[in-house]
C-alpha cells in the first residue's frame, strides 16, 4: 500500500519452465512463471502497477477487459510509448468493475510465448451464494518439437496444451472438501477455443469476461466453450465424493508432444501426407493440382521442416514381426507378456485378443500410453495423496482432476500442503 494505493509489480522475463517432468521450456513470463502472478483486488481500490521489461525487445502490458483511462490501455505505439529492454513503464487506474480479468502485451505473438496472467477484482458487494473454494486456471498452448526447447510462436498447431503453466499429469489437481460450492476461473489467450468439461457435475455459468451474470441468465451444462480472449466462471457444489475429471474435450487436448508422421502414407502414389508445410496444409498447393490423387489434405500441420521429408510410413495393419518389433522398442513394455496378450503387470488391464496386432488402427498412442507414460512419483505432490497407482498414465494436456474428498482425507491432504505430515 502507498497513501492508499494497492502497488504491484511486474516483471516480464525470460522463463525456464518444467511443463512436465524432463521437459524444460524456454518461455517468456512474468516474475519468473508463465501465466504470471495472479493479480488480486477489490472494486473500488486503485491500484498501481509498476512494470519492468526485462524481454530482449520492446512491449506493453494491456489490461484485458478492464474499464480504464486511455492512455493506461497498454497498447505501444497507439495509447503510449514502447517499454524498451531495460526499462520501466508505471500504470495507475481505478477499479470500478467486478469479476474475472487478464492482462498480457500487446506486441506481435508475445503472448504465444507465455505471457500471461489473471487479474481478479472482488465485488463490493459479495457474490451469492457463498463459495468454499475459488480456482483460476489460465489455458496456454506451445508448439514446441520433440528436440527444441523454445515455441515456435508462428505456428498455427500446437502440441503442448497446458493448465497453469502445466501439461497432465504435473496439473495440479482441484481438491475440494465433500459438500463445498466450487468456484472455477477459465481464461484463455492463445489460438485454439477450448470446451472445458467437468465429469460428475452439472454446473452453472455464472460469469463471462467482464462481468458476472444476473442469477436468472446462469447457464446449466457439464461443458462451457472458453473461446480465445475470453473468461468464463463456473461453480457447482460437490456433493459426490471421487476422483472427477476436469479437462478440454478435444480429443488432442488431452494428450503431450504430438508431431504430424514423418514423409507420405502409403495409399495411392504419394498419397495423403501424413505432414507437410503450413502453406500445403492450408490448401496453398505449389504443384500439381488439388483434385490428382496424390494431393489431399496435410494430416497435421506440420510442427517444423523436419515433418515434410522422410519415408513412407504404413497406415494399414502391421505385420506380426513388425508389431512385435514395435512393441519390443517401446521403453517399459514387458515383451514377453505383450507376445502372449497377457496383462500388463501392475496396470489391471485386460488381455488383448489373439488378432490385436492385426487389425487396423492397432496400437493407438492413445491405448499405449497409459502403460508406458505413468509417472506417479515424479508429479507427487500433496494433491495427489491417495490416488490410484499408475493414475498419472492417463491424464495428459489441459486435463487434470477434481477431487472430491470426505473430511479425513480432505484434511489429511491439507496437513500435507501445511508440512505437518508425512
Amino acid at each position: 500500500m502507498d497513501n492508499g494505493v494497492k502497488v504491484f509489480h511486474l516483471i516480464a522475463e525470460p522463463v525456464k519452465q518444467v511443463v512436465i517432468p524432463g521437459r524444460t521450456f524456454d518461455l517468456w513470463g512474468f516474475n519468473g512463471s508463465a501465466p504470471g502472478p495472479t493479480i488480486q483486488a477489490n472494486e473500488g481500490d486503485r491500484v498501481r502497477i509498476l512494470f519492468d521489461n526485462h524481454l530482449p525487445e520492446p512491449t506493453g502490458i494491456h489490461w484485458h477487459g478492464l474499464e480504464l483511462p486511455n492512455d493506461m490501455d497498454g497498447v505501444p505505439g497507439i495509447t503510449q510509448k514502447l517499454v524498451m529492454p531495460g526499462e520501466r513503464f508505471v500504470y495507475e487506474f481505478p477499479l470500478h468493475q467486478n469479476g474475472t480479468f487478464f492482462y498480457h502485451p500487446h506486441m506481435a505473438m508475445q503472448e504465444m510465448v507465455g505471457l500471461l496472467g489473471g487479474f481478479i477484482i472482488h465485488p463490493k458487494t459479495p457474490y451469492t451464494p457463498r463459495v468454499d473454494k475459488d480456482f483460476l486456471i489460465a489455458l496456454q498452448e506451445y508448439a514446441v518439437l520433440p528436440n527444441r526447447t523454445m515455441p515456435n510462436s508462428m505456428n498455427m498447431e500446437f502440441n503442448w496444451l497446458t493448465f497453469n503453466g502445466k501439461a497432465g499429469p504435473a496439473t495440479t489437481p482441484l481438491v475440494v472438501k465433500h459438500g463445498e460450492r466450487v468456484r472455477i476461473r477459465i481464461i484463455n489467450l492463445g489460438m485454439d477455443h477450448h470446451p472445458i468439461h467437468l465429469h460428475g457435475f452439472t454446473f452453472w455459468v455464472t460469469g463471462h469476461e467482464g462481468a458476472r451474470e444476473a442469477e436468472t441468465m446462469w447457464l446449466r451444462g457439464n461443458t462451457t466453450l472458453v473461446g480465445v480472449a475470453q473468461a468464463r466462471d463456473i461453480e457447482f457444489i460437490a456433493d459426490r465424493t471421487g476422483e472427477w475429471m476436469f479437462h478440454c474435450h478435444l480429443p488432442h487436448h488431452m494428450m503431450n508432444q504430438m508431431s504430424s508422421n514423418v514423409g507420405p502414407m502409403t495409399r495411392l502414389g504419394q498419397g495423403m501426407q501424413g505432414g507437410a508445410s503450413m502453406e500445403a496444409a492450408m490448401g496453398m498447393l505449389r504443384d500439381g493440382n488439388a483434385t490428382s490423387e496424390n494431393k489431399a489434405p496435410s494430416l497435421g500441420r506440420g510442427l517444423g521442416v523436419g515433418s515434410t521429408t522422410g519415408t513412407a510410413t504404413a497406415n494399414g495393419p502391421l505385420s506380426q514381426s513388425a508389431a512385435d518389433k514395435a512393441m519390443a522398442n517401446m521403453p517399459g513394455m514387458d515383451h514377453s507378456k505383450m507376445a502372449d496378450h497377457g496383462n500388463i503387470p501392475g496396470m489391471n488391464m485386460p488381455a488383448l485378443p489373439k488378432n490385436a496386432d492385426q487389425v487396423p488402427l492397432f496400437p493407438q498412442d492413445a491405448y499405449m500410453e497409459g502403460p508406458m507414460m505413468a509417472m506417479d512419483k515424479e508429479v507427487e505432490k500433496p494433491e495427489t495423496y491417495g490416488l490410484p497407482a499408475g493414475w498419472s498414465g492417463f491424464i495428459g494436456g489441459m486435463m487434470t482432476l477434481v477431487r472430491v474428498l470426505p473430511p479425513e482425507q480432505y484434511d489429511k491432504i491439507m496437513e500435507l500442503k501445511r508440512g505437518n505430515a508425512k
